[in-house]
């Protein structure tokens, strides 16, 4: 996959979560600035999870199944399984390249 499709799938993901939370109605009476970032964390947390999961999916060194993503005020939770001892690593280095990853708490298992 090249460089341009994976940042499309990621740009992709995170636009489809801050549509999805805008039509859902969460996002009434938050504060937006002229730079569309928005003030309620939940909303950077949803957009963190959703750019991990594409970044996840679209690394093709990667052997991911069952795969969890959780974040918290940036935190990321990385839980489930995986086929390798590396791909634990990778799939933790890859989660701290996004943006508004502040650390990543890695809970992945050997299957």
């Amino acid at each position: 996959m090249t460089r341009f499709n994976q940042q499309h799938r990621i740009a992709s993901a995170v636009l489809a979560t801050l549509l999805a939370t805008l039509l859902s109605g969460q996002l009434a009476g938050c504060a937006v600035t002229e730079s569309f970032s928005v003030a309620a964390s939940p909303v950077d947390d949803a957009a963190i999870t959703a750019s991990v999961k594409a970044a996840l999916a679209g690394d093709p060194a990667l052997k991911v199944s069952d795969l969890g993503v959780e974040t918290a005020q940036g935190v990321v939770r990385l839980s489930g399984f995986v086929s390798s001892a590396d791909s634990v690593a990778a799939a933790a280095s890859v989660a701290r390249t996004v943006q508004g990853v502040k650390s990543v708490r890695n809970d992945l298992r050997l299957k």
